[in-house]
Order: C-alpha cells, then structure tokens, then sequence
C-alpha cells in the first residue's frame, strides 16, 4: 500500500499531477482545491495517498492532510459516491465545510459539488453523521501535509527546491481545529451525545470561524440549550 509520496512535483494536468519520487514518476489524482494548493513544477511535495485497486486499474488519490484522506475514504463507503465523487466534494466543500455539513445534516451544501445529486448528497450526510465527530476531532492532532525530504529532490547535483506552502494559511485552519477538537471533547465530558455536540460546534464554528475553544463551548452550549 502506497500511503505517502515525497519527491519533485513534474506536471500538472486538469485532474492529476505527476511527482517524481528518485526517478520513478507516479500520476497521482487530486481535488482542484488541492490542485491549486500545491507548488509549481519542479518544486518540491508531499501527499498522502490513497491507493485504489480494481482488476483492471490501480489509481493514487492524494490528500494534503490525514484528516481529509479519512473523509475521502469515509467518502466512498456512501452508495453512489466513487473515488472522483469524493474528490469533487472535497473540492468543493473542503475538508472542515465537509464536516460541518455533515455535522449539521446540511445536504445541500454538499450537492453543490459537481455531478452530485440531492439524493446521494442525503446518503452522505445520514450514513455519515454518526462519524462525523471523530473525524473532527482527528483534525485537532492528525500531522498537517507532510514535508518532503531533501534527499528526494537532488538530481544530478541541483540544490533541492523550497516547497511554496501556504504555512500561515494552514497554521490558521489548524488552530479552528483544535479549538473544535477541544469543544467537542467538553460537551462529551458533560454528557452531550457525540453527534449532538458536533453539530453545534459545527454550527458555532461556522458563525465564527476565528473563534477559541471558550467561545466555541460557550456558543455550543447556547445552541444545545432547551429551547423555551
């Protein structure tokens, strides 16, 4: 099993790339959010990687964090979502949109990917719901896209390249997660039900994206409170 690739990022293409790890060139199939994430040709990247297998094609599916190849691989256990189905939610929602979709049963947001309809956007949202609070909170410590090694990029005596990577971007996304992340695990130590919780941290999260781990619980609890 192919789980992770590092190594010289050669070309682009509308769907795919081709890195160059020591000289063997793999095609790896990516979302276009992730296409557009990732460095210039000739620079240097890292992807963890899905491998599909089937009797008369293996294809690699590649993730800039562990937290969305589990959404990818959640993703195609939905009936009527294949491999390319997930890529375009992902592409579209993203990973932590995803979740808060499915957290919130909000179907629609996940029909607006390509070549989705109502009724498979609604087996998303329902066979995953339940699911949803651990991927969640996986975002709060999963590694974010791994660095590629040095040695991967030297060809012929050329000084490897610097990867381009959003690192401000990335840090601020994963700092929202571990704030969800911490809010969920307090509303489960009070005695929320998983889905519950995730829910309303996905819904508080959503009004404030930049919000800290006190603020996320409190506006959690507020949105969990009985209604009069």
């Amino acid at each position: 099993m192919i789980g992770r690739l590092a190594g010289r990022l050669e070309y682009r293409a509308a769907d795919h790339v081709l890195i160059d790890v020591r000289g063997v060139g793999y095609v790896v199939y990516v979302s276009d959010r992730v296409l557009a994430q990732l460095p210039g040709a000739g620079e240097a990247v890292a992807l963890y990687t899905e491998l599909l297998v089937r009797e008369d094609i293996l294809q690699l599916f590649g993730f800039p964090t562990l937290v969305e190849k589990e959404w990818h691989r959640l993703l195609t256990t939905v009936q009527g979502v294949g491999a390319k189905a997930s890529l375009a939610i992902l592409g579209a929602l993203g990973p932590d949109a995803l979740g808060r979709a499915v957290a919130l049963g909000d179907w629609s947001a996940v029909a607006k990917a390509k070549g989705v309809g109502p009724k498979t956007a609604q087996r998303v949202v329902n066979e995953l719901k339940d699911k949803a609070p651990s991927v969640m909170a996986m975002a709060a410590t999963a590694p974010a896209m791994p660095a590629p090694e040095e040695d991967a990029l030297i060809d012929e005596g050329d000084a490897p390249s610097a990867p381009a990577s959003p690192a401000p971007r990335r840090a601020a996304a994963r700092g929202n997660a571990a704030a969800q992340s911490e809010a969920l695990s307090a509303l489960s130590n009070l005695g929320y039900a998983p889905s519950d919780a995730a829910g309303a941290v996905a819904e508080a999260a959503g009004a404030a994206p930049q919000a800290d781990t006190p603020t996320l619980i409190r506006a959690a609890l507020r949105l969990l409170a009985p209604k009069e």
